[in-house]
């Protein structure tokens, strides 16, 4: 079975840099001195680490994985290791609504960089679903037959929290039923939400049933489940496909930095889940792969 990773961070120097504007690195180089302080490898190039990348995939058996850049700016990084790896590579960019430029980050990112997606994240920079910065950069991915992906529910960023950083984001912000009607309006635009709603699942699934583009991905250890009594990863992905069917569901693991590398516990166990439903091996191909191809080409 052909394995695709929909959802992988790329902590690149220029992420590292970002987060180094709000701390203390006593005159050392952020892309260094943060990595250290956390016990990771530092990231090297942008050049070093997708190649990194793709041995980690290599390691693993898996085909072909999407690399978000993880703070906004830092989308030619993630250009330079899918021009490195365009067959095993797909770029996505975090993007912010709010942003003066958005118009110039877009184009830049769509064209000069060849991203495949645009990352929101309503909650962390405070821009509405509704706002006239989202429906630009859906009319954008929809001009450049892109794809957008819009978090919702609980919002919580792990580096942030290990180096003590602020993370101050306004969780009423990131709504599925939100992102259902902008999805709506743009119908061929695939929208993904990831972690299937991460704790707003009902309303995920409310999104899903009434905007036929969008799409979960199954990312990360799905802890969420625990702010549903009796929710189980099996109860979600069971849900899930009797909601929206094989087809719209992207396998993720959320994987980001090195040593810790790809998640393969992730899935192991979602492979695993399925299996224990019943799930026959043609749904399983178009989670665990079929589904990346047909989204991200």
């Amino acid at each position: 079975m052909i394995i695709s990773d929909a959802h992988c961070h790329f902590f690149s120097p220029g992420f590292f840099r970002a987060l180094g504007r709000d701390l203390d690195t006593q005159g050392a180089d952020p892309a260094t001195a943060l990595p250290s302080r956390l016990g990771w490898d530092a990231p090297g190039t942008d050049e070093s680490l997708a190649d990194r990348w793709v041995a980690e995939l290599d390691t693993h058996r898996v085909s072909r994985a999407l690399l978000i850049a993880s703070v906004p700016g830092d989308a030619a990084a993630v250009g330079t290791a899918v021009g490195r790896h365009p067959d095993r590579l797909v770029g996505a960019f975090m993007v912010n609504p709010s942003a003066p430029d958005l118009d110039a980050r877009l184009e830049s990112a769509f064209n000069e960089h060849g991203l495949r997606m645009a990352c929101l994240f309503p909650a962390m920079h405070g821009a509405p679903l509704d706002g006239p910065g989202t429906r630009q950069v859906f009319e954008s991915a929809a001009r450049h037959g892109r794809s957008v992906f819009v978090h919702c529910g609980v919002l919580s960023i792990g580096v942030r929290q290990k180096l003590g950083l602020p993370s101050v984001f306004d969780l009423r912000l990131g709504d599925p039923l939100a992102a259902a009607a902008v999805a709506a309006r743009f119908p061929s635009v695939p929208v993904v939400i990831p972690h299937f709603g991460a704790g707003r699942f009902t309303e995920a699934l409310m999104a899903a049933s009434s905007a036929p583009n969008i799409l979960f991905d199954t990312s990360s250890s799905n802890r969420w489940v625990a702010f549903h009594p009796g929710l189980t990863l099996a109860g979600v992905f069971a849900r899930a496909l009797e909601v929206v069917g094989p087809e719209r569901l992207l396998f993720g693991t959320d994987s980001s930095f090195f040593p810790r590398g790809w998640q393969r516990g992730t899935y192991e166990t979602q492979l695993a889940t399925l299996q224990e439903l019943g799930v026959g091996a043609d749904a399983q191909a178009l989670v665990f792969g079929g589904n990346f191809s047909r989204i991200h080409g």
